[in-house]
């Protein structure tokens, strides 16, 4: 019953999501129209067949039974409807054909701008109800760095200290991850690390963006977090054999540890029981303690890494909200390009980092029910910039390939003829379809592997 409930509500969220960055989109489309005194015949939410809506003026508002998108059917241009009625009559004053290139251009345009402009709303928004946080580089000293994870594979080590990323001395880290986004999704990725005072420099293998792709956790702040203990769950493991919040532990079974993902490394793959050196007030001292057999841990909390590392919290005013709104969709617009470029160029796995529908909606339910209402608005952000970047791709159906059409009527002075974007806009279905059903079967396929 549990997974039913489950996927409802993975639905749900992504269907608020969806409806958010349709309803956007679409609008863009609308008001673009309406200003160049286009007749726009409906506005939907959802592709045919139509379900129910209100017909109000000359539109009708209405919502459609294929909940994967939507759109505006304006007066005189050939859309998703294929509708070509209107060929070989006059053209009227109000229709899409009638206007000038520019303004053709200008209304196509205005659902990618709009997604835009949506994702900067919405992450100035954030940071102005928010704030923003960040840890000083400074607080952040040796790593943990566990065998065989993607950060060794790479040659980290543990005790590494990081100097520069990308030859840039960090001044701060992000509160979960320590490479911000714009530097993890590069081509050169490099670090310059202290290790025993020795300057090693460790670059990022070409396969990275897939290994991450993998669920492979890389350089979190967890990666610092000392081996000490805030509190002690009554009555587990650790609460019986005395253990108390405060208490450092130095090694295991004689072992020096230092860090929080050791130890718990440690615990989660050992075998009956188990020594602990502890650290209390001073004193050093073993406690023998066997983890619970089941769930392979003994019930301890870490300490608090926002405390621990000393976040600093910024509340930003009207003004440097939208300087933040317009930096983060700069980063992120940024990271999505330089992703699907890598894809395209066969850099990194089409099939490990492209999702569909599945995964996008698994996705949006993990971030938000990870970060509430400010985790469902970011991944509204991201997901309103990816909807614009995939809309701009030039290829008939889409957006972008309206305007390579128009682009052609621009400096030819002749548009393509009807039969001809009939056909191409034909094919550029068929490449969508192919490409959706190619998704959702990889998305489907990676979560039963997974």
């Amino acid at each position: 019953m549990d997974w039913i409930i489950t996927i409802l509500q993975t639905l749900a969220i992504f269907a608020a999501a969806l409806f958010i960055l349709v309803l956007v989109h679409e609008l863009g489309h609308f008001l673009a129209a309406k200003l160049f005194g286009m007749r726009v015949e409906r506005f939907s939410i959802g592709f045919p067949p139509r379900v129910f809506g209100k017909k109000i003026g000359d539109t009708d508002y209405c919502f459609s039974a294929t909940p994967l998108g939507g759109y505006v059917k304006i007066s005189g241009m050939i859309d998703e409807t294929m509708d070509t009625d209107f060929v070989g009559k006059e053209p009227e004053p109000w229709e899409f054909r009638s206007k000038p290139v520019w303004q053709r251009i200008i209304v196509i345009s205005a659902g990618v701008v709009f997604n835009v402009i949506l994702a900067a709303v919405i992450y100035a928004g954030l940071a102005y109800t928010y704030g923003t946080q960040h840890i000083p580089a400074d607080n952040v000293q040796e790593l943990y760095v566990a065998e065989n994870s993607l950060a060794s594979q790479m040659g980290f080590r543990t005790g590494d200290r990081i100097l520069t990323i990308n030859d840039r001395e960090p001044e701060t880290y992000g509160i979960s991850q320590l490479v911000s986004l714009p530097d993890i999704t590069r081509t050169d990725l490099r670090f310059t690390v202290d290790r025993d005072g020795q300057t090693v420099q460790i670059y990022a293998p070409e396969d990275f963006m897939d290994q991450l792709s993998k669920n492979q956790e890389f350089l979190s702040i967890q990666n610092a977090l000392p081996s000490k203990t805030s509190a002690v769950i009554p009555g587990t493991p650790a609460d019986e054999a005395g253990l108390l919040g405060g208490d450092e532990f130095i090694a295991i079974d004689g072992e020096p540890i230092g860090y929080w993902m050791q130890l718990s490394s440690i615990i989660s793959n050992s075998e009956g029981e188990i020594v602990l050196t502890v650290r209390r007030d001073g004193e050093v001292f073993d406690v023998p303690v066997t983890p619970n057999a089941d769930t392979r841990t003994i019930g301890i909390y870490p300490v608090d890494p926002f405390e621990y590392f000393g976040i600093e919290y910024i509340n930003h005013g009207f003004f440097s909200s939208l300087y933040q709104g317009g930096r983060m969709t700069y980063e992120t617009t940024s990271a999505i390009l330089t992703g699907f470029s890598r894809m395209l160029t066969g850099s990194i796995s089409v099939r490990d980092n492209l999702g569909g529908p599945v995964a996008i909606a698994s996705v949006t339910k993990e971030v938000t029910d990870q970060g509430g209402f400010f985790g469902f608005w970011m991944i509204t952000a991201f997901l309103s910039i990816s909807l614009a970047i995939i809309n701009i791709l030039p290829i008939p159906v889409l957006d972008g390939g309206y305007l390579v059409f128009l682009a052609y009527e621009g400096i030819t002075r002749r548009e393509p003829s009807v039969k001809v974007r009939m056909a191409l806009q034909q094919i550029g279905l068929i490449l969508i379809i192919g490409l959706f059903i190619f998704v959702t079967f990889n998305d489907i396929m990676r979560h039963i592997v997974n």
